[in-house]
């Protein structure tokens, strides 16, 4: 090797800083052009949506007129995707000439959720039928065409501002109305699509939900940029994983693409996951959207599978299909108000919770925050229940359910004991103090 100069060694130095310079550059076109990794949901955002655990969906449009389901029994093509609806096109897509929901009441709907113990709201802004409830200036059919007029959406959005409720938006990217959609015009219709995101995140005041959908389908959606929008209206935003599920394969095992924040297990509890953020989707009925005389849930089974979420480490978004008038029908009034009630009793189960230490399962599951576990016992087994062994010492116990039980704690594991004539029988819930933190196994 050669000796340097010091003219050499000025001459490496000013093109190793060229090198450098051309690198920076390089990185800042990548990432103006959508190249590369994005951020996720701002994390103090993402926590307080873990904390609450229990939002309301709600699935409405003019298809409740008929009351079947929304946009599935819609007649056409699906491009992308087999199968036809038993509602005529012509029929289904005219259907908003005669919504007129006079009874329709924000205000109302934000106290029904409320009074469930509900912490946000989603609504189906726009399903795969592509009407849209706000009066988009993008497309014309839109509810600002329909007697009614109203903009459901700024008026929900405002209630729940006015309520100090979160709020977000359904939005189907997918538009089986649409003639460009999934064809050689997609570009077209993607920029009528991020159009519609830009007046649903930009007109409103902050949004806090963005639940996008899939039909198992091709995905064109033009992600990256998409992303970038959606983030760049609204940095607090929590967004789902559907955007990028192309397969059904991808619905099935819930993949969680880079720029989103969670999986959607859908009319199914998720499964245990402590580390992969996921939120249950499933309706309080049979259908997403209004069902005449539907076979609705009860407030002890809604009560069983929000709990079996929270200690599978998961959220529950529970929905509800208003009537064509625009109220939600009184019976399902009634069992969400039943889950505020016991919410009432014992929400510190269930809010700023995490799930686990242990595994929860047909026998029921653990919540837990800080040094104290919430052991929710949904199958005895005649008076005990044997549970897998927690890392801290139990120092003191408290049945919130009434009663006492007698808790026996080994190396092994842990055994509670307690009279069957006093075990509650929707969710006994043991109270355990720990002398340290109660560390996910």
């Amino acid at each position: 090797m050669k000796i340097q100069t010091f003219a050499s060694h000025r001459f490496l130095l000013l093109f190793l800083l060229l090198i450098a310079g051309n690198a920076v550059i390089s990185a800042q076109v990548a990432v103006g052009s959508g190249a590369g990794p994005k951020p996720k949901a701002n994390q103090a955002a993402f926590k307080d949506w873990q904390d609450m655990h229990f939002g309301m969906f709600i699935h409405w449009g003019p298809i409740s007129l008929k009351g079947t389901e929304i946009s599935w029994s819609r007649g056409g093509q699906r491009r992308g995707i087999e199968g036809k609806g038993e509602i005529p096109v012509e029929i289904y897509d005219n259907l908003y000439k005669q919504f007129n929901p006079v009874k329709f009441n924000a205000q109302e709907w934000v106290a029904i959720a409320r009074a469930a113990g509900m912490k946000y709201m989603i609504l189906t802004a726009k399903h795969c039928d592509g009407f849209c409830l706000w009066p988009s200036k993008v497309d014309d059919y839109n509810i600002g065409r329909s007697p009614f007029k109203r903009d459901i959406c700024g008026e929900l959005a405002a209630a729940a501002h006015k309520a100090d409720m979160k709020i977000g938006w359904y939005y189907s990217p997918m538009d089986w109305r649409d003639p460009d959609c999934r064809t050689d015009r997609n570009a077209a219709y993607v920029a009528r699509m991020q159009g519609h995101l830009r007046e649903l995140l930009g007109n409103y005041g902050r949004i806090d939900r963005l639940w996008f959908d899939t039909d198992g389908g091709p995905a064109p959606w033009d992600q990256e940029k998409t992303y970038g929008i959606v983030r760049s209206l609204q940095p607090r935003i929590i967004i789902n994983n559907r955007l990028d599920m192309g397969t059904m394969d991808d619905y099935k095992v819930q993949r969680v693409g880079p720029q989103a924040d969670y999986a959607t297990p859908e009319q199914r509890v998720g499964e245990f996951d402590l580390e992969k953020p996921w939120e249950t989707c499933m309706t309080l009925g049979t259908q997403w959207s209004w069902k005449p005389d539907d076979k609705i849930k009860t407030t002890e089974e809604c009560v069983r599978i929000l709990v079996q979420c929270a200690t599978g480490g998961g959220n529950l978004l529970l929905n509800v299909g208003p009537m064509p008038g625009g109220e939600i029908e009184p019976r399902q009034v009634e069992v969400l108000k039943g889950i505020g009630a016991w919410l009432g009793k014992y929400g510190e189960t269930i809010y700023g919770t995490r799930g686990g230490p242990v595994r929860n399962g047909a026998w029921g599951g653990m919540t837990h925050k800080g040094n104290i576990v919430y052991v929710h016992v949904l199958k005895w087994d005649r008076d005990s229940l044997r549970l897998p062994a927690l890392k801290a010492k139990i120092v003191s116990s408290n049945v919130l359910t009434g009663g006492e039980a007698k808790i026996e704690q080994t190396g092994d594991g842990i055994v509670i004991r307690m009279p069957a004539d006093k075990q509650d029988k929707l969710d006994t819930i043991v109270k355990l103090g720990l002398d340290g933190p109660a560390a996910a196994k």
